[in-house]
């Protein structure tokens, strides 16, 4: 009997576990008209992860980039922060950070913004140059963050 008991302990705490690792909330965050109606999530949280799509730095009144690089990056980190947020998140919580740039030599003006967001450590990151971005953007971040532990 007491063997049996233990088993269904067993077996109920992994079930727990397993309910846990594939509940997923989906975080959209409000988007201006031009955005409204697109098939994605701003972000995915599952566990303790949120998996964050793509933002890119637009003018919410505008739909376009600022002819601003810098607060094009500003508005892009926005974003990622924004998503965060609605995940009970911060930027500390980020563990990677992937950045699309259309122009490599916009590096420098990217940094100075991004480097602002932090508070200790930065995440892992690539900035990776690409081809044309979304609405003649010049930057796209996504990143992957984890849950700190208190």
């Amino acid at each position: 009997m007491k063997r049996n008991a233990v088993a269904l302990t067993l077996l109920a705490i992994t079930l727990t576990s397993i309910a846990q690792e594939t509940d997923r909330r989906h975080i959209v965050l409000k988007r201006p008209p031009a955005f409204a109606n697109l098939p994605f999530s701003d972000g995915v949280l599952t566990g303790d992860t949120l998996y964050i799509g793509g933002h890119i730095g637009v003018d919410p009144k505008t739909g376009q980039p600022p002819a601003d690089a810098a607060e094009e990056a500003r508005l892009a980190v926005e974003g990622v922060k924004e998503t965060l947020a609605a995940a009970g998140m911060t930027m500390d919580d980020l563990v990677s950070v992937q950045v699309f740039c259309s122009d490599l030599s916009l590096y420098d003006t990217f940094n100075k913004v991004y480097q602002s967001y932090f508070h200790g450590d930065y995440p892992a990151r690539a900035f990776i140059g690409s081809g044309k971005l979304l609405r003649g953007g010049r930057y796209e971040v996504l990143g992957i963050a984890v849950k700190k532990r208190k």
